[in-house]
């Protein structure tokens, strides 16, 4: 069990890597990153690239939680604040009472990942999704539905920021990731590791309904508004999901529900 130490002093200097956790979250941590939440907690213990450096939580919380810091290393530390003092060391109120500070593992090249020992069966490929919300959403979908891993172009924000994870709900701390070189040809990787890459677009030839994957698929995703680059449409089968007249458009983090959702039924794993 790891040790549990008290902290009476928001300017306790063993707690300043969760000073301030939103202003810091837009300059980056130098390969930490902040885990919030109980649930978010869980999938940061039980990750097998991620690892917690050290947690702080409200100490009327400590007993219910004795289960999970168990299963820390007993090297762990688990800082204990009244609440007062954990809002003022976050910066802002903080309802849920749990914090860690997680140290990243390793950078996966797309080539490891999509040639690995147990390669994935399908993946996504994200090209320019800048918000945070959007992101952590679709990891959330791709570990409810069983995407296999995700790759990010060079201008897809992190996974791992703060809001992410929380959105995600821990999914980006357990769904294998990988981020593209700007020049790398992402298309030409999947298809060397023997994927069909479908792209999703108001303007796809073939209603989703009408989509059977192939043996590997690789779904394309692109940021609202500007969409996939003519490029990458031009490269791929081109998907589309019907909507009411006059509409033409669904928030990315729906369309990946949906679209992965159709992938898992065709794959025998819906419902």
């Amino acid at each position: 069990m790891p040790q549990l130490i008290p902290i009476v002093d928001p300017a306790d200097p063993r707690v300043e890597p969760y000073r301030d956790i939103r202003e810091r979250d837009l300059v980056g941590r130098r390969g930490l990153f902040v885990a919030e939440g109980v649930v978010v907690l869980e999938k940061l213990v039980e990750s097998a690239t991620h690892r917690a450096t050290s947690l702080l939580i409200a100490d009327k919380r400590a007993a219910a939680l004795a289960p999970l810091l168990a299963r820390l290393p007993a090297d762990t530390p688990v800082y204990l604040a009244a609440p007062g003092v954990l809002d003022a060391v976050a910066g802002f109120p903080l309802h849920r009472g749990v914090l860690a500070i997680g140290q990243r593992g390793a950078d996966l090249p797309a080539e490891a990942l999509l040639g690995g020992t147990i390669p994935p069966r399908d993946v996504l490929l994200l090209s320019g999704i800048a918000n945070h919300d959007n992101m952590g959403g679709i990891f959330r979908n791709a570990a409810a539905f069983g995407v296999g891993a995700v790759l990010l172009d060079a201008d897809c924000c992190d996974p791992l920021y703060r809001k992410a994870i929380r959105v995600s709900v821990g999914a980006a701390l357990t769904v294998p990731f990988a981020r593209l070189g700007r020049d790398e040809d992402a298309l030409a990787l999947l298809a060397h590791h023997g994927f069909e890459a479908v792209a999703l677009s108001p303007a796809g030839t073939t209603a989703l309904p009408a989509w059977r994957p192939a043996l590997r698929s690789a779904v394309l995703l692109g940021a609202e508004g500007p969409g996939l680059a003519p490029a990458l449409m031009a490269r791929s089968r081109t998907l589309r999901i019907a909507m009411a007249a006059g509409f033409d458009s669904l928030n990315v983090a729906t369309t990946s529900g949906i679209v992965l959702h159709h992938l898992a039924t065709a794959r025998g794993g819906g419902a």
